[in-house]
């Protein structure tokens, strides 16, 4: 039985600035769409367009995610260490101008090695300044209810995983893929900066009084005696493992819908109701993560993700796809959030950012991998079958790592100090 210390949290933040954190959470889940959006997926719908202008192969075209996906993953870790010595609002304007800069630099682009180192740096240095430091910022707004904040913003990026693919599917078909990067990088440089100017740090982090209590001091310690460099390691290995599965459909969803006959409009349209179902998930698992704890919710919502996963290739029309897009949408919606609120619940707070950083590079790796070999097994196979049954295979064992991570966590509980244990 998991021993958690029950304190009543210490109100040192004026109303006015209680009311702001909600402002946070708002502005940094529309941040998180505008741009996450398009590096974690929405370069799906630009592989079949690039395929067929450069008659490329669907493995190569692919490795243009998976160059802004390891970008962003190696960017978490070393931006989010520059964003506490800058600040968060100086990291995520760095993090706005260069994602704007980037995606006008794709418009131009027409070799592989252009688009490649394109989404790298841009992922590196954009993308980087933003997820991790935006996570760890608004969960120092919150000392109760973290896992619905971050269920909120992380609900900002599925829809911009959704709305950034089925835009530019609708987009591309009108005025081709050249015109659509260029007034997407134009969008991204007027309205990313101004939210950025929205972000801040709460006043009671940025100016620590030198009287805070020891009961302050408990609350913002884990419940359990696992050192935070094991909590990292074995967070990585897992969220490695999940968005390798993750990664299969969202890279290869509208080429997949295509590859059966249905329109890349239509096809965008899947994928927009597959992550406005996520949006949904995200923000009901951040809720159950409040409710029955992060790494059981983490559990549930990746069993969900893998388990359906494998059925995918069963569904070939665009009804078909759409409803089954809904069901496994809520699900797989949720694994992101429960990782982010994992993270929050199993570190102390001093290394809350760097650990974030390191655990999210891992997932976004996984990311790269999913999406990649997805692309390499169609090349080789000549069909989608090979690649989501990797995923679902991958799942499987991420489910065995998880469950051993809560058992581990629940045989070590940390010791109470100075307070009364509640089980």
């Amino acid at each position: 039985m998991i021993t958690k210390v029950s304190i009543s949290p210490v109100n040192t933040a004026p109303e006015a600035e209680t009311s702001y954190r909600w402002i946070i959470v708002i502005a940094s889940a529309v941040m998180m769409a505008g741009s996450l959006g398009l590096i974690l997926n929405g370069v799906s719908v630009f592989l079949v367009p690039l395929e067929q202008e450069f008659s490329w192969g669907r493995g190569a075209v692919s490795f243009i995610n998976f160059a802004g996906l390891t970008g962003i993953a190696i960017g978490s870790i070393v931006m989010g260490r520059i964003s506490e010595s800058i600040g968060i609002r100086k990291s995520v304007m760095l993090g706005a101008l260069t994602m704007g800069l980037s995606v006008l630099l794709a418009s131009r682009s027409d070799q592989l090695w252009q688009f490649y180192a394109v989404f790298f740096i841009g992922s590196f240095i954009g993308g980087g300044s933003l997820f991790a430091p935006i996570i760890a910022n608004t969960g120092r707004w919150f000392k109760k209810g973290v896992g619905l904040a971050i269920g909120i913003v992380s609900a900002g990026q599925a829809l911009g995983q959704g709305l950034v693919p089925y835009l530019s599917g609708v987009t591309i078909s009108a005025i081709g893929w050249r015109e659509t990067f260029m007034w997407m990088g134009v969008l991204m440089l007027v309205v990313l900066p101004l939210l950025a100017l929205l972000i801040k740090p709460p006043k009671t982090l940025a100016a620590k009084s030198a009287s805070m209590t020891s009961a302050q001091d408990i609350t913002e310690t884990p419940y359990h005696s696992l050192s935070t460099s094991t909590v990292i390691v074995w967070m990585s290995i897992a969220v490695v493992l999940c968005c390798t599965t993750m990664s299969v459909p969202l890279i290869h969803l509208v080429p997949y819908a295509q590859s059966c006959g249905i329109a890349l409009s239509d096809a965008g349209g899947i994928i927009l109701v597959m992550l406005i179902a996520g949006i949904c998930g995200r923000i009901a698992f951040g809720k159950l993560s409040d409710m029955v704890g992060a790494v059981r919710a983490y559990w549930i919502a990746s069993a969900w993700q893998t388990i359906l996963v494998a059925l995918f290739l069963q569904f070939q029309s665009l009804e078909s796809l759409m409803v089954f897009a809904v069901v496994y949408g809520f699900g797989y919606g949720g694994v992101m959030t429960t990782i982010l609120v994992s993270i929050q619940v199993l570190t102390p707070t001093a290394r809350r950012a760097s650990a974030t950083g390191i655990v999210t590079a891992f997932a976004f790796f996984g990311h790269a991998i999913g999406g990649y070999q997805g692309g390499v097994f169609f090349d080789l196979m000549g069909n989608y079958s090979w690649a989501f049954a990797n995923a679902g295979i991958i799942g499987t064992v991420n489910l065995v790592v998880v469950a051993a991570l809560y058992i581990a966590i629940s045989r070590r509980p940390q010791k109470p100090h100075n307070t009364t244990a509640a089980a």
